[in-house]
């Protein structure tokens, strides 16, 4: 499972993987569903990234 500190990259090639595994064990809606909740998830790591680079710059300005 990832945490706060995988990468993008990290997400991006576990969406893959969820990808191809839900092909065959789930119908139609369901694995609907969970792409929906997997482009969430890959949205809300995108963020973090983007939050934790703009405190990077913030704290190295400040010193």
């Amino acid at each position: 499972m990832p945490t706060c500190l995988s990468s993008v990259s990290d997400g991006e090639s576990q969406t893959s993987w969820v990808s191809k595994l839900t092909k065959s064990y789930y119908q139609d809606d369901q694995q609907a569903k969970l792409m929906y909740l997997q482009a969430e998830v890959d949205s809300l790591l995108q963020q973090l990234e983007n939050l934790k680079h703009q405190r990077l710059e913030e704290t190295s300005q400040q010193k």
